[in-house]
């Protein structure tokens, strides 16, 4: 039985001339998950310049509640209203944080996503305390921290991991083979 966390990643490349049509599915999509026991989030992520694959992300509390989101009549639905809208869609899961750096197999080395998250919590935690710590300090450690972290959790989630890994994503996916083949210059 799972207890972590189930990341669902969704690529869905757009089909030509329905751009607008595709976003306001993608969004759809995203209201019907939020009614689903479960559901711990989702976020629609827009291609970089020049690429047209969107990419969606789905959040539940274990795979139990994943499956029955994913094999209920309201996504089927939705499923068959998006139809002509995209091309080329896949699917990718992942438990737990993992799921922001990849499938399994082309993750990074654990210390490199630990460094990727600091550089994301560490200036966001800063500003935050900075900001808010005056007003909240008035506050008992309790209530102090699970504020903090119920303001905080959806930021980093939503906005600066994401960020932070797509600003980091060559030095993320850089592995030493690749580094030293590069920077050899010996023959082979």
């Amino acid at each position: 039985m799972s207890t972590a966390p189930v990341t669902l990643m969704v690529a869905r490349r757009v089909t030509h001339g329905r751009y607008q049509e595709l976003i306001a599915w993608l969004h759809e999509g995203e209201r019907l998950a939020t009614d689903f026991p479960g559901y711990l989030g989702s976020g629609v992520l827009a291609p970089p310049p020049g690429d047209d694959q969107f990419q969606m992300i789905f959040r539940f509390t274990d795979a139990q509640t994943m499956h029955a989101w994913e094999h209920s009549a309201s996504r089927r639905a939705w499923l068959v209203r998006g139809s002509g809208l995209f091309d080329s869609p896949s699917e990718q899961r992942a438990n737990g944080i993992a799921g922001w750096f990849g499938s399994a197999g082309t993750r990074p080395p654990r210390w490199k996503q630990a460094v990727a998250i600091w550089l994301a919590f560490f200036p966001v935690s800063l500003l935050f305390n900075y900001v808010l710590g005056p007003l909240l300090s008035q506050l008992e450690l309790m209530p102090r921290i699970m504020l903090s972290t119920l303001m905080l959790t959806p930021l980093m989630v939503y906005l600066f991991i994401p960020l932070s890994t797509r600003l980091l994503s060559s030095w993320l996916n850089d592995s030493p083979q690749r580094s030293n083949r590069a920077g050899s210059t010996a023959p082979h």
